[in-house]
């Protein structure tokens, strides 16, 4: 795991389950529109924030490492 990731929330993949501020509810937050939001975008990695992104349902909440853009959540194929 990589010391800090860039968080992003594809707006237009997100569902509002909510499930990311309830797994990491310091990294993400719902707007008024019922959408996620990365609170910062950039967070020490985390074993909380990486368990958000791998339980969006829809696999909106994407992760790369700050360093080198590399990803870490989706990883690529």
């Amino acid at each position: 795991m990589g010391d800090r990731w860039r968080v992003a929330v594809d707006r237009g993949l997100c569902v509002g389950s909510g499930m990311c501020v309830h797994t990491a509810p310091g990294a993400f937050r719902l707007d008024s529109a019922r959408r996620s939001r990365p609170v910062d975008a950039e967070v020490p990695a985390s074993d909380a924030v990486l368990s958000a992104a791998e339980g969006c349902p829809v696999e909106a909440v994407l992760l790369r490492l700050s360093d080198t853009g590399e990803p870490v959540f989706p990883p690529e194929d």
